[in-house]
Formats: structure tokens, C-alpha cells, sequence
């Protein structure tokens, strides 16, 4: 909003007229620490196993495994990459006071083919100095991932953009699942939904098993990929999960589903017969 050559009006007053400090205007946001960094992994790790640790057990977690942090540090770094207990809040993001949240949809709700039902979710996906933010929008009844995008940020952006693919590709579901972070109730996302004439179903507060498929997922992608490298870049991150997303659709059997891989299942309630590159391996 403040352009400092092609204005006539000084920085300072227009740093006045949008109502920031002209300081602001000049800082520069640093990275976090290497330590900080380091200590967001863990805390990542153990979530997954202990969702329902909130900044007060997760600080005695890690000063038991020799690291000097304080309850205020965890919990800024918590937030900082969306872990919130499950007993208190929804794990990805605060819920935005301005925006309307629609009511959960799935329960008690027979699930019995693909394209019924959608939903997805943001997850933090550490690197060796820094980290990215993950969307993906998963099928429930084949469990197959439809699309998916990185960010460097939790707008709303990518999530659109991870939206506006799977329905290019694969069509449109009947309800559309998420939880009440502020880029799912946001006006552009849930728009996008209305317009598309998918009926819109959120997660209670907290409820993080309402959308249970996509945190099984995020839990083998974390396990089978994101923990086993040390991913230096954004595009090496890019190729790694690509590569594992490949595998999880098309080549992981998974027991929920008999035996057979998301493609499978997905192609075969879709069109009524495995994908022929099935029958031809």
C-alpha cells in the first residue's frame, strides 16, 4: 500500500493515513533460528503421537529430552506452525470471528462412492532451515489425493488453488469437509464451493476426528517421507512429495480398502472398472 518513490506524499504520512508505524514500514522480518527450527521439528514429531499435548506438556517433553525452553517459546512455536490440542482448538488455524461456520454434514452419513464427499486440510512440513505449509484435498471414499499445494505461507491462496485443480480434474463432490480455520470460512473459498453448488461441511471445534482420513494421511506422509529426509529446498520438498503422493495413489494397498490402492478404488466406483494400467501390469 506504501509506494515510496511514486507517491508526492511522504513515507511518514503514509504510513499515518494506513495507520502503521513508520518502523514498521522498514522492518525486515528475520527466520527463525537454527534451535528454533530444530525444536519445531520435534514438537511436530511428537504431535503426531501426542495430539493432545498442549504448550505446557510439549515444554516439559522437550526439556526432558535436554532442551532449556520455556512454556512461552513452545507455544509461540506451536502456533507458528498451526498444532493446537485437540481438546482445546482445531489443529490448523484460528477460526476467523467475521466468518459464518457451516454446520458438520457427516455424521452418521453412509459414504459408499467416490466424489461423494471431499475434504481437506493444512499441515506444516519442516526442512533444514525454514518450513512450508501443505494443503491437500483427499477423496473419503477412496482416500485418493486429489490435488495438492505448498506454500511459505497459511493464506488463502494455495488452498484456492489446490480447490480449483481438483475440480478441474475429477469434477465436483457433494459436500466439501473442513475445519473452521480462517482460509476454509473465508469468503473466496467458500464462494468458490457455492458456486460450484458443493454443500459446505466444517468439523466441531476440536473435533479433529471429524476429518480423520486426511490426518491418517498426514500422519504417513510424515512418517514414510517428510521424517526420513532432510530436505534443503522448497523444490526439493516439491519432488519428494510428489513422488510419495504418486506411491500413496497408486501403489500403497491399503487395508481399509482391501487390499487395493486409492486409484483403484477411486477408477473403479468412477467408471466401474479397475484403470487399465492396472489390468495391463
Amino acid at each position: 500500500m506504501i509506494e515510496p518513490s511514486k507517491s508526492k506524499l511522504s513515507i511518514k504520512r503514509q504510513c499515518e493515513l494506513v495507520s502503521i508505524s513508520r518502523s514498521s514500514f522498514y522492518h525486515t522480518a528475520s527466520g527463525e533460528s537454527p534451535l528454533n527450527l530444530l525444536l519445531m521439528r520435534l514438537i511436530d514429531e511428537q504431535f503426531m503421537e501426542t495430539p493432545y499435548y498442549g504448550s505446557r506438556q510439549m515444554a516439559r517433553h522437550l526439556r526432558r529430552a535436554g532442551h532449556c525452553v520455556s512454556r512461552k517459546r513452545v507455544r509461540r512455536l506451536m502456533r507458528k506452525i498451526g498444532l493446537w490440542p485437540i481438546y482445546q482448538k482445531p489443529r490448523t488455524s484460528i477460526r476467523h470471528p467475521q466468518h459464518k461456520v457451516y454446520p458438520y454434514l457427516l455424521r452418521g452419513l453412509d459414504i459408499n462412492r467416490a466424489n461423494q464427499v471431499w475434504s481437506t486440510d493444512i499441515t506444516y512440513i519442516p526442512m533444514k532451515k525454514g518450513f512450508l505449509y501443505l494443503v491437500a484435498i483427499i477423496d473419503w471414499y477412496s482416500r485418493k489425493v486429489l490435488s495438492w499445494r505448498l506454500s511459505n505461507s497459511m493464506d488463502v491462496s494455495f488452498c484456492l488453488e489446490a480447490l480449483k485443480e481438483a475440480i478441474t480434474l475429477y469434477g465436483k463432490p457433494d459436500i466439501f469437509n473442513t475445519d473452521q480455520g480462517s482460509q476454509f470460512t473465508s469468503f473466496e473459498f467458500t464462494n468458490t464451493l457455492k458456486e460450484a453448488g458443493i454443500r459446505i461441511s466444517m468439523d466441531g471445534k476440536g473435533c479433529w476426528v471429524d476429518n480423520v482420513f486426511i490426518e491418517r494421511l498426514w500422519r504417513s506422509l510424515k512418517y514414510e517421507c517428510i521424517y526420513l529426509h532432510v530436505f534443503e529446498t522448497g523444490s526439493e520438498v516439491r519432488r519428494g512429495i510428489n513422488k510419495w503422493m504418486q506411491h500413496y495413489n497408486g501403489d500403497r494397498p491399503h487395508s481399509s480398502l482391501d487390499g487395493a490402492t486409492p486409484d483403484e478404488v477411486y477408477s473403479n466406483s468412477i467408471w466401474g472398472h479397475d484403470p487399465i494400467w492396472t489390468k495391463a501390469a
